[in-house]
């Protein structure tokens, strides 16, 4: 499946920005950037479910936000909000 991994980490502690480093390491190895905090990714179920509890170990969920986007599948199915959580009006255009 087609993803796109998209995270924001507070970086105004030194713990902050290295867990944005952590962050970005870990999306690394399972995709491509495309954005400074914006990843596309192909993988299976399987690969989803380890990316995922690998990125959730590396953020504060208090303090940042990671969300796991599937392409091209009705929205319910492919968005995970993980950590804080910025609602869109979805009859507004969302530009990405």
């Amino acid at each position: 499946m087609e993803l796109l991994v998209t995270y924001d980490v507070n970086t105004t502690t030194p713990a902050g920005r290295r867990r944005l480093a952590r962050v970005a390491k870990r999306c690394q190895a399972y995709g491509q950037r495309v954005q400074k905090s914006v990843f596309e990714c192909t993988l299976d179920d399987a690969g989803l479910v380890q990316l995922r509890r690998e990125l959730v170990k590396e953020i504060d969920q208090d303090e940042d936000s990671l969300r796991i986007y599937r392409l091209m599948e009705p929205r319910a199915r492919y968005l995970q909000v993980i950590g804080q959580d910025v609602q869109h009006d979805l009859h507004k255009p969302l530009v990405m």
